[in-house]
C-alpha cells in the first residue's frame, strides 16, 4: 500500500498542510472543529505520522524517559501505569529504563542511554540523583521531573512521609493505645530520599505529642516486604507481659499485612487483641481490612507527567517541590484497645 501523505490529509480535512501538522502534534493552536476534521481525516486515509520524519522537523523525539528503581513492586508500577496513560494521551511514548540491576546499571543509564537523542525528558521516581546525574541531564538540555522527593532546582512531586508516618500512628494513640509497636525499614533498605528514617521519626514524634515515652524494645526493622512485617511482627507480639503492644504502626502496607498473619498464627484477633496499621494504601489492603494512609500512586504518576507535558507542550516552569496528597483510610484492623485488657497478659488469646 502506498503511503499516505500529510497533503492528502489536507485536502480531504479542507484545511493546510500546516495545520494538519499543529492538529496531529498536539502543539500550536487548532479549534476543536478543525482538529476534529483533521483526526477524522487521518483516520479515514489510514494516515500515521512518521516519527522520524517528525523529530527532524521539530528537533523532538516525541519520547519521555521513565528510570525506576524495581519492577515487581506494586508502587512502581501504579506510578508507571499514571505515567504512560497520561503521555500516551498528549501523544508521548515512554521508554522504560530499570535499575534493579543496581550502580553498573545506573551509570549506563545516566552517562550513555539518557543522553541520547532519544527522549525529550527524563521522569526519575523514587530516585535521589546525585548533582552529576542532574548536570549531565542539563547540558543535552533534558527536562527533569522526579517523584518521590525534593531535589534542590529540580521540579519534584511527593508526599510528607514524615506526616503520613504521624498520621497512622496519631489514629491509634487517637483510639487509646499507649503501647504502640512499630515496624520500619533499615536506612539502608532504601538510601532515597530517607524514607525509612522520614517515617520511622514520624511515629516517634506522634508518641511525644501524645505523651507516650518512646520504647526502643517496640521498634523493630522489616525490610517493605510482607516476609519482613511478619517476622518483625511475631518478635513483638511473642513478648510476653507488659513487651507486647496492643497496637502496631507499620511503615508500609505490605510489612502491615504481615503483621496481621503474624498475630492470626499467633492466635490473636485483629483488631480484638491488637490494632494495625500501616501507609500507601497498598493493592491487598482493602482485602485485609487493613487500616492505613493512602498516597496514591496512580495520581502521582499523572501529576508528574502532567508537569513534564506542560514544560514539552506549554514551556510551562512548575514549582521546584510539589506536594501531593495523602489521606487515612481506616478499615477494620484497629480499634479501641478492650476495656479489660492490658499488655500485662501472657496468654496469647482469649
Amino acid at each position: 500500500m502506498q503511503a499516505v501523505s500529510i497533503a492528502e490529509v489536507a485536502k480531504r480535512a479542507g484545511v493546510s498542510t500546516a495545520t494538519v501538522s499543529r492538529a496531529l502534534s498536539g502543539r500550536g493552536t487548532v479549534s476543536p472543529a478543525r482538529k476534529q476534521a483533521v483526526l477524522d481525516a487521518a483516520a479515514a486515509l489510514g494516515y500515521v505520522v512518521a516519527s522520524n520524519a517528525s523529530s527532524l522537523a521539530s528537533g523532538r523525539t516525541r519520547n519521555v524517559g521513565v528510570v525506576i528503581p524495581f519492577l515487581d513492586r506494586w508502587y512502581f508500577g501504579q506510578v508507571l501505569e499514571g505515567a504512560q496513560l497520561t503521555l500516551l494521551e498528549a501523544g508521548y511514548d515512554v521508554t522504560l529504563y530499570n535499575l534493579a540491576g543496581g550502580t553498573r546499571a545506573r551509570a549506563q543509564v545516566f552517562e550513555q542511554f539518557l543522553l541520547r537523542q532519544r527522549v525529550d525528558a527524563v521522569l526519575a521516581v523514587a530516585l535521589e540523583l546525585t548533582p552529576h546525574e542532574i548536570a549531565r541531564l542539563r547540558q543535552v538540555g533534558k527536562p527533569l521531573v522526579c517523584i518521590g522527593g525534593v531535589i534542590p532546582g529540580v521540579p519534584s512531586l511527593g508526599i510528607d512521609d514524615l506526616a503520613v508516618s504521624e498520621l497512622a500512628t496519631d489514629h491509634l494513640t487517637g483510639l487509646g493505645h499507649t503501647t504502640i509497636g512499630f515496624i520500619g525499614g533499615k536506612p539502608e533498605v532504601d538510601s532515597d530520599f530517607q524514607l525509612p528514617v522520614q517515617r520511622f521519626d514520624g511515629y516517634r514524634r506522634s508518641l511525644q505529642q501524645a505523651g507516650i515515652e518512646f520504647d526502643p524494645a517496640l521498634a523493630l526493622y522489616g525490610d517493605f516486604t510482607l516476609d519482613g512485617g511478619y517476622t518483625a511482627a511475631k518478635q513483638l507480639l511473642g513478648a510476653p507481659g507488659r513487651h507486647r503492644p496492643t497496637a502496631i504502626s507499620a511503615a508500609s502496607d505490605e510489612m502491615a499485612i504481615g503483621a496481621i498473619l503474624a498475630a492470626r498464627d499467633l492466635g490473636l484477633s485483629v483488631p480484638g487483641d491488637v490494632s494495625v496499621a500501616g501507609v500507601d494504601d497498598y493493592v491487598h489492603s482493602e482485602f485485609f481490612g487493613l487500616t492505613t494512609v493512602a498516597q496514591f500512586p496512580y495520581r502521582q504518576g499523572v501529576e508528574a507527567a502532567r508537569v513534564i507535558i506542560d514544560q514539552l507542550d506549554h514551556d510551562r516552569q512548575s514549582p521546584s517541590a510539589i506536594s501531593l496528597p495523602h489521606e487515612l483510610v481506616v478499615r477494620s484492623s484497629t480499634a479501641r484497645p478492650r476495656p479489660h485488657s492490658s499488655p500485662d497478659k501472657t496468654s496469647p488469646g482469649d
